[in-house]
């Protein structure tokens, strides 16, 4: 699937939120400055076309909803970052993180008790 913009983020995180939602209650989600309906309305249809979203016609509106989950698109999303800035290693993701010291020993410690843990189910 084809990576979506910050915007297009941004909406998606308001849609799984909703579940289901017209482009007016989107915009009411948004943070300030709020951007102008057809603007959002735009972005969502871009959205369409990239298979996020997909929607409910009622007469000349639309309903849209998620086409994809939020753990789908996590997962999705997390392989690539891995691949593409981690040389696909999971190793150096966390050593990343234990650098810029954005995870503590405990968490490690958290970690590596569930990998165990699920290497010995």
């Amino acid at each position: 699937m084809e990576k979506l913009t910050n915007k297009e983020e941004e909406i998606m995180h308001v849609l799984w939120t909703l579940t289901k939602a017209f482009v007016k209650e989107v915009v009411a989600e948004l943070p300030m400055p709020k951007p102008h309906y057809n603007t959002v309305s735009t972005v969502i249809r871009k959205m369409e076309d990239k298979g996020y979203v997909k929607h409910e016609a009622f007469g000349n509106t639309h309903r849209y909803y998620p086409a994809i989950s939020k753990e789908e698109y996590r997962k999705n999303y997390f392989s690539s970052a891995t691949q593409n800035y981690f040389e696909n290693s999971y190793k150096n993701v966390v050593s990343f993180f234990a650098k810029e010291e954005k995870i503590s020993a405990d968490e490690l410690r958290e970690i590596i008790k569930l990998i165990e843990s699920k290497n010995n189910q």
